[in-house]
């Protein structure tokens, strides 16, 4: 361990974050499987039913993620995650006990989705600016080397985890795990002592409104912001629109099985893992901008090798592990670096908003994105389909290119003036 990952570790404050984000992780990806199992098996859901589950689930990153953004740049970061640590091991407990008693009907999982996905959202952007408050700017790669490379092996092993209790002893028994690991995040999480930079609150705060305004503003007119949001957006996208396509395309041009089609997705979360540790060096020693550029066109555009394949799955299942292993390497050597780069030029007070922002914009597309690969499969058929979407996941690499993202330079950016950049009265 090198010098500055071992003064990373001995801050106990990081390590508590890190413990508490991990294990929040894991109830987070793991519920992702027990409530629609919880659905399906207990209560007998259809089709229809378990797709309005997911979707309800999903909601609240489009409804709330721009007011949550606000509101956590107003607060202590530790704050909104005990709540949301809380509240979703407190939904998951009800609905394990309401289970266990035959209680817990369809209306009432829909709430405990809605809690939980909106819960979580104040997690996810709350712990996103944490970071930047707890340690030293020329940290933040290591840190978010850290706490991304738990988050991948949360998104291995959660749903692993969920579909084996389901299956070996009951969905409300696993639901009781998911709160368990929500509950062992919220103590490890309240025990941060460092007291944080939290921008000073002026006697009469502004709107929240026109504290969201400020974010989108502030993003929409920094130059390295606004590229991230874009290449977000379009990485978003078009990928929605790939997943889409490869879903159709696995089981009916390649004839693969439904598990070996999820053990070939699977693939990306080795490979996420292997990115974190990269994402730790390759930035110091070759700069920021190459390894952003290599990195995201080499994992977007290994997807333009799936529509090729042919043939038996002894030639067909290896190609697909391959590629999803270097979409998942690339990709989270992309997402954080971009992370450190984002968190660097962006103020103490600004930091909530600008996660939000680029989450809310990014997100929005997703579900259009779906839309589209269905369409393009059903209209050209699946393989031209899925070459054309696979195609459009290089606009992210080009806007980079295009942008201050792709600027040579080991060295992170310098954050702006506090002040100009939230306005006087946040200070």
């Amino acid at each position: 361990m090198s010098g500055a990952s071992s003064k990373l570790w001995r801050d106990r404050d990081f390590r508590r974050l890190w413990a508490g984000q991990t294990v929040s992780q894991l109830g987070e990806h793991t519920s992702l499987v027990v409530l629609p199992l919880f659905a399906v098996l207990t209560l007998h859901a259809g089709a229809g039913q378990l797709g309005a589950l997911r979707a309800v689930g999903q909601a609240p990153i489009l409804l709330l993620s721009l007011f949550v953004g606000a509101w956590v740049d107003r607060w202590r970061t530790r704050t909104p995650m005990v709540l949301a640590d809380a509240g979703r091991a407190l939904a998951l407990g009800a609905a394990a006990v309401a289970g266990l008693l035959g209680g817990l009907g369809l209306p009432a999982l829909f709430v405990v989705a809605f809690a939980v996905g909106a819960l979580s959202v104040f997690f996810d952007v709350a712990y996103q600016a944490s970071l930047v408050r707890l340690v030293a700017r020329d940290q933040l790669v290591r840190g978010n080397s850290a706490l991304e490379g738990s988050r991948s092996a949360a998104q291995i092993g959660g749903p692993a985890l969920g579909g084996a209790l389901v299956t070996t002893l009951s969905a409300p028994i696993a639901a009781a795990t998911g709160a368990l690991f929500f509950a062992l995040s919220f103590l490890s999480i309240r025990r941060i002592g460092r007291r944080e930079s939290v921008p000073k609150r002026p006697a009469h705060p502004p709107l929240l409104r026109r504290h969201i305004h400020e974010g989108l503003r502030f993003v929409a007119g920094d130059a390295t912001l606004r590229a991230v949001c874009l290449a977000s957006a379009a990485f978003q996208f078009f990928f929605s629109a790939v997943t889409t396509g490869c879903l159709l395309f696995l089981p009916r041009e390649l004839r693969l099985p439904g598990t070996v089609v999820g053990l070939t997705l699977a693939a990306t979360g080795p490979g996420a893992l292997l990115g974190s540790l990269l994402a730790a060096r390759l930035p110091g020693r070759f700069g920021r901008g190459a390894v952003l550029l290599s990195a995201a066109t080499l994992g977007d555009g290994a997807f333009l090798l799936v529509p090729a394949l042919h043939g038996s799955p002894a030639v067909t299942v290896p190609a697909l592990l391959a590629v999803n292993v270097v979409f998942g390497t690339c990709g989270q050597l992309v997402n954080v670096t971009i992370m450190a780069v984002r968190q660097t030029v962006t103020p103490d007070g600004m930091q909530g908003r600008a996660a939000a922002t680029i989450n809310f914009v990014g997100m929005g597309l997703a579900p259009l994105g779906s839309l589209l690969g269905g369409l393009l499969a059903d209209a050209w058929g699946t393989r031209a389909g899925l070459l054309v979407t696979a195609a459009g996941m290089l606009l992210s690499p080009a806007v980079m290119a295009l942008s201050p993202l792709g600027r040579p330079g080991r060295a992170l950016p310098a954050p702006p003036d506090a002040c100009a950049a939230t306005g006087a009265h946040d200070r």
